[in-house]
């Protein structure tokens, strides 16, 4: 966002966006088996050392690429199917540290324990135990036991009929899918330090983790601070959709001795890089799962900090918030701390330092999280009532995250909106004169000042001029970013998001149409027509503006899915409208890659070709709707 003349901060700059930071197998051939042992030097000298993993010789690749071909090909369920996968990973059973050491080895051997029964998995499992922690700490190695541990959502129901099977059958026991994963989470156990702490050891702990506590948590997104673009702020942890399944009791009790292991040398896991990734992730399995556990540990990290030297400043534990590897623990212990906990930590060490935290480069990020977990109005009164004077000064720091998770912390708590409302005029210089205001959407969705949205020249203590009608018209809209669209989406959840409505009514045609083709902006309209403070007439009024646009929207990728929520929203009198423009162009849509998709939606040939019909199902559908909806009402 740019500054105008009248900010105190350097004129005709931006806001920034955001800072750095079976039978098959019987024709597929069997793999070579040994390797032939090399003869020892003439001169009776010990032979030179061999590679620390077994060699994988080409026929035996060749094998495991022909059988994995013959998988994908062979029909989804079948006894021909489970005799294949039997077959193949029989075979692995005998290579399966050569396999998992290899690079394409790894590859496919991860490809071949998605299609894995219960037995295979365990047979491959025990393969690889006795080789742990070379295979853990292996590059391609690590793949290869992260992938096996993720089928536990997928098998473990199906080991109590497989044991039952295998009595009846007097198979000579094995290992069960529950005691190899017990075996393997005590030997990380026995030298946990070690595994949390290597490269690639730390994700087989992790997914440990998640095993153990039955929960797959997202794909981790977490990076190096300086890799965070201006456009990618890091997704709170909150937000991600974890998945749950069932699992033993033996699990839960395992998940919290090796969780345990992170107070022996907390230290380490609070500043060491690799090693915090790890107590991260434990910290939000134990969230979910053992809250007394989660709690117990995040009071320990807090004690350990806050015990250290003082910083001039204030309480030491602001001098962590400052470390980039520190600051991401007490991230998450801010996410997962209970709204009591986090009350009394904001008034032990954060209040009155807020607007120094914004401004810092790395701090920003904590404070970031701290809003993000607050739900009480108890806690947000302060936090809002010491940072708001700073807004402005926070957006030209290039600190826009803070700002907008301040705005989210009001819209979910449901106080202060009036206030933020107010004060993100002013910082964005469209509050006076009041003519100003209707252009509030394209600033806000752009992070940029009126003055340098509409490239104005105003000398310092000037009267601000009126908002010109003509000019907003005139103007295309600017590029939306992800934070503006983020500000816009909270804006439009708040109970009275009037004003932002009338300035998106007040785009014209080709604006909106920009609006809802950008990937970001696409969002700020599914706001509108998902929002419950947006009444319907309200939603009618913005999204008038699209009519003669509907074609152009139909062809866009991102314009083609909020045609697809406008529709399906829409009353039978407004899809007829809809589908007569498109039916206009029907050529056109049915040869774009998007638009075919669209005029499948609508069923723009029935429409066409016979209307009384397309009216009775269209009807039809409506009415299941309005069932729906009164259902879920009730």
């Amino acid at each position: 966002m740019g500054l105008g003349p009248r900010s105190p901060h350097k004129a005709g700059r931006r806001f920034k966006a955001g800072g750095k930071r079976g039978r098959g197998a019987k024709v597929l051939g069997r793999p070579s088996g040994r390797e032939r042992q090399p003869c020892p030097p003439p001169d009776g000298r010990s032979p030179p050392a061999l590679d620390a993993h077994p060699h994988l010789s080409p026929e035996a690749l060749g094998y495991f690429r022909r059988a994995l071909s013959a998988l994908k090909e062979a029909p989804e369920a079948g006894e021909e199917r489970e005799l294949m996968v039997h077959n193949v990973l029989k075979e692995v059973e005998a290579q399966a540290l050569a396999l998992a050491t290899n690079r394409t080895g790894s590859e496919m051997l991860q490809e071949l324990l998605g299609y894995s029964t219960l037995k295979p998995l365990c047979g491959v499992l025990a393969a690889l135990r006795p080789s742990l922690r070379s295979v853990a700490c292996h590059r391609c190695g690590v793949h290869v036991l992260q992938s096996a541990l993720q089928q536990l959502p997928r098998l473990l129901g199906s080991c109590a009929e497989e044991e039952a099977e295998e009595e009846e059958e007097e198979v000579p026991p094995l290992e069960t899918l529950e005691e190899l994963v017990l075996g393997l989470a005590s030997e990380v156990c026995d030298d946990f330090l070690f595994y949390c702490g290597d490269t690639h050891g730390s994700f087989v702990v992790r997914t440990l983790l998640q095993v153990l506590g039955g929960t797959l948590l997202e794909p981790e997104r977490a990076r190096h601070r300086g890799s965070r673009s201006p456009e990618a702020q890091r997704t709170p942890a909150r937000e991600c959709k974890p998945t749950d399944f069932e699992v033993p009791e033996s699990f839960l009790n395992c998940l919290q001795d090796l969780s345990s292991c992170f107070l022996k040398d907390i230290a380490v896991f609070i500043t060491d890089k690799i090693s915090s990734f790890c107590f991260q992730v434990a910290l939000q399995i134990l969230h979910r799962k053992v809250p007394p556990l989660c709690a117990h540990l995040c009071n320990a990290v807090i004690d350990y900090l806050s015990n250290r030297n003082s910083s001039a400043d204030g309480s030491p534990l602001l001098l962590f918030l400052r470390d980039q590897t520190s600051s991401r623990l007490l991230e998450q212990v801010l996410l997962v701390l209970e709204p009591p906990r986090l009350q009394s930590l904001f008034e032990d060490h954060f209040q009155g330092q807020l607007q120094t935290m914004a401004a810092h480069p790395i701090a920003n990020f904590p404070l970031q999280r701290l809003l993000d977990a607050v739900t009480t109005p108890e806690l947000l009164s302060p936090v809002f009532e010491e940072l708001s004077p700073a807004l402005e000064a926070v957006l030209a720091q290039g600190h826009p995250g803070v700002v907008i998770a301040l705005v989210g912390a009001c819209r979910r708590v449901g106080t202060h909106q009036a206030q933020v409302l107010q004060l993100l005029l002013e910082a964005f210089h469209c509050a006076e004169p009041s003519s100003r205001q209707v252009a509030c959407v394209p600033l806000f969705a752009t992070l940029m000042a009126y003055e340098v949205y509409y490239g104005l020249v105003e000398e310092e203590g000037a009267v601000p001029a009126d908002h010109q009608v003509e000019m907003g018209t005139a103007r295309a809209l600017g590029e939306v970013t992800v934070l503006g669209s983020l500000l816009l989406q909270h804006l439009l959840h708040f109970s009275t998001p009037g004003l932002i409505l009338r300035s998106l009514g007040a785009l014209t045609g080709p604006q909106v149409l920009t609006l809802a083709q950008s990937p970001a902006g696409s969002h700020v309209l599914d706001a509108v027509l998902t929002s419950p403070s947006v009444t319907r007439k309200q939603r009618r009024r913005v999204l008038k503006t699209l009519k003669g646009q509907y074609v152009a929207l139909a062809c866009s990728r991102h314009g083609s899915r909020v045609l697809d929520a406008i529709w399906n929203g829409a009353a039978l009198g407004a899809r007829k409208e809809i589908a007569a423009e498109l039916g206009e162009r029907n050529q056109e849509l049915i040869k774009d890659p998007f638009g075919h998709h669209v005029a499948r939606n609508v069923a723009l040939t029935t429409f066409l070709k016979r209307r009384e019909a397309w009216e009775q199902q269209q009807g039809a559908v409506a009415k299941r709707r309005r069932v729906l909806n009164s259902i879920l009402e009730d």
